[in-house]
């Protein structure tokens, strides 16, 4: 293991903080319309009978990622999601606080990049966000585990998601306001034609449809993954192919031939 002070592998278990995050249930039906409930949801968009989605919480818990890049643990402007973990413990109310805890909890080398293994917990959940970082790799670090393999044989759920020309703008009002989901010059600094979705954007607007595929109530989802392969663009239909597995679904998102979502896999609470 490299024993240099800038080695990325000194990031490992640092700790980044506690904050208390507060939401209401306007908060949350904003949420739900930004990936992609309809009106007639009413479970997920009146507040008489809301059921919060859980990958809302998300939203709340992106200070985390963002305070590590801040620190200078790699270059904001380069580093990208890689993919998104997310477990629940229990469902979250329909407005209220929480008391969020962030850790680094590992640094993986890849060679050419590091990724950054952030959690963030609270009572409700559990989540990590695993960041891509160029250049920052070749520090002899573990390489971490491999992805998730795609299934064997034919789908069991095939469906089409279209995604909206303005949703990466109504996302970004959650808080993750990052100019590059938002303004073309941004998106191209980037390395981007144009501005593009935020990932969990894209990831929640796949789950929420993919719940109905399998007879489940999307706000009974307690264990999400998935890898972000490719950038999708507002206004894309993502084509979506699922593999049952037990009481979990595997997943992938492809656009127009390109995956955009692997290694995905959704599980749901049964409820009877």
């Amino acid at each position: 293991m490299d024993l240099d002070e800038a080695s990325p592998g000194r990031w490992r278990g640092r700790d980044l903080g506690t904050r208390t995050v507060r939401y209401d249930d306007r908060d949350a039906i904003l949420y739900a319309l930004a990936v992609g409930a309809a009106a007639t949801d009413l479970d997920l968009v009146f507040e008489d009978r809301l059921r919060v989605l859980p990958t809302f919480a998300l939203t709340r818990a992106q200070w985390a990622p963002d305070a590590l890049g801040s620190a200078g643990a790699f270059d904001v402007k380069t580093a990208v999601h890689g993919a998104q973990r997310l477990r629940v413990r229990r469902p979250l109310p329909s407005s209220g606080e929480l008391e969020l805890i962030a850790r680094v909890a590992e640094v993986w080398d890849k060679g050419a990049a590091a990724i950054f293994e952030v959690v963030v917990e609270c009572e409700y959940f559990e989540a990590t966000w695993s960041l891509f970082a160029p250049g920052r790799g070749g520090f002899h670090g573990d390489r971490g585990p491999s992805g998730r393999k795609r299934p064997d044989g034919p789908p069991d759920h095939e469906f089409s998601v279209d995604t909206s020309p303005r949703q990466a703008a109504l996302y970004r009002l959650l808080g993750d306001r990052h100019p590059m989901h938002i303004d073309p010059e941004a998106a191209r600094t980037a390395g981007m034609p144009r501005p593009f979705m935020h990932g969990l954007c894209t990831l929640a607007a796949v789950t929420l449809p993919l719940s109905g595929e399998i007879g489940a109530h999307p706000a009974d989802l307690v264990a999400l993954d998935g890898r972000f392969a490719a950038p999708v663009f507002p206004g894309d239909r993502l084509q979506v192919i699922g593999w049952d597995d037990g009481d979990a679904v595997l997943f992938e998102a492809a656009v127009g031939g390109t995956t955009v979502i692997s290694g995905g896999r959704a599980q749901f609470r049964v409820t009877t």
